[in-house]
């Protein structure tokens, strides 16, 4: 029954889930505590104040049926303690524990089957947006590819891209690489991204210029921004194969970096930084197209701010600089290795502890 249980798991391994759980639950309810509040209270009163925070958000995230047998239940066990006596030899006792175990037990039941209805949904909504993606890295004449990404949730608001936008990989064609960011979480950032990725392969598919392919997804972007709420950060380039240049835009997102082959303490590292705005935010936004070219070994890197902005269980940062730190110690080895060892020292970092963003990570290897 316990091998049944805990489906085979160490204790260590059930602990360190627990812990992972509990810090995830105290996170989702304690943004609705007012803590500015309550580190105004003396220090007496704030456990109480807390304890009631939590309660209230718990309460709150039901539904206006289920508060109700909540309460019911609560009241139940209130009535089960005490016992009155009447008389020497009468004691009134009135139980409710069974009655009360029972409408927990049902609200249990009730908010679990929403839970796995949801996370069915999730499951297939995650499944088409492995869709949108590739799967597998393109050929590169002269270099090769490799990406990863992980949600923070069933679903993401990352998006990384590597494709030929006219299908002529043969006849050396340029290829297009694309890393994004929407801004927001789960479902809604998904939906978004799936647009974005639709627009972007459309107006890619034309032919036309990196410039005005840019300023054709901010239209668009703009179009479908409510008022510029759902921005998107983005990464987007040409790469030739044959004469390595590349050329690309920055529309808000993190630098992507440039690993020379000849890389040092204090050179070999070049960031590609923003050249405008995300888009989504102003139908008048310009971006200034860069140009890069590449020599044998070198390596170019795009990510997400998730990567940097991942955190250990004591709240720190991975942060730029040891992302850079972690790019200039790369070794000369292919992208598949050169990614596995750069998200490794992002693991290594943050252990256990349970990510609040996408983490996405693209890596071009020259031969």
């Amino acid at each position: 029954m316990w091998d049944q249980i805990s489906e085979g798991r160490e204790w260590d391994d059930l602990l360190k889930q627990f812990t992972l759980d509990a810090r995830a639950s105290y996170g989702f309810y304690g943004k609705d505590v007012n803590w500015e509040e309550i580190n105004q209270l003396p220090r007496w009163r704030r456990p109480f104040r807390i304890a009631k925070g939590f309660f209230w958000a718990l309460v709150m995230k039901l539904s206006p049926a289920r508060r109700m047998i909540l309460f019911a239940a609560l009241l139940m066990l209130i009535l089960s303690s005490p016992k009155f006596t009447v008389g020497r030899h009468f004691t009134f006792d009135v139980n409710l524990d069974t009655v009360a175990a029972l409408l927990f037990l049902l609200l249990l039941s009730l908010e679990l089957a929403d839970k796995v209805t949801m996370k069915r949904d999730l499951e297939i909504a995650r499944e088409i947006q492995s869709w949108l993606v590739p799967s597998n890295p393109p050929v590169v004449g002269g270099a090769n590819i490799a990406f990863h990404t992980r949600p923070q949730n069933s679903v993401a608001g990352d998006y990384y891209d590597a494709f030929y936008p006219l299908n002529d990989a043969a006849q050396g064609g340029k290829l297009f690489l694309a890393i994004a960011d929407v801004a927001g979480k789960s479902v809604p950032a998904a939906l978004l991204m799936a647009t974005f990725q639709a627009s972007l392969h459309t107006v890619a598919r034309n032919g036309i210029p990196l410039g005005e392919l840019v300023l054709r997804l901010n239209r668009y972007a703009c179009a479908h921004s409510f008022g510029g709420m759902r921005f998107t950060t983005a990464v987007l380039a040409e790469y030739d194969p044959v004469t390595r240049r590349l050329d690309y835009i920055n529309a808000g997102h993190n630098a992507p970096v440039v690993r020379r082959a000849n890389s040092s303490v204090n050179s070999g590292i070049e960031r590609l930084d923003a050249s405008g705005v995300p888009f989504g935010i102003s139908l008048d936004a310009t971006y200034e197209v860069g140009t890069i070219e590449f020599g044998p070994q070198d390596a170019l890197i795009l990510f997400t701010d998730g990567v940097v902005e991942a955190f250990n269980d004591k709240g720190e940062e991975f942060s730029d600089a040891r992302w850079i730190a972690a790019i200039r110690n790369l070794p000369d080895w292919d992208a598949q290795r050169s990614l596995q060892f750069l998200l490794q020292r992002v693991d290594e970092f943050v252990g256990a502890t349970r990510q609040f963003d996408d983490i996405t990570c693209l890596v071009l290897r020259c031969e």
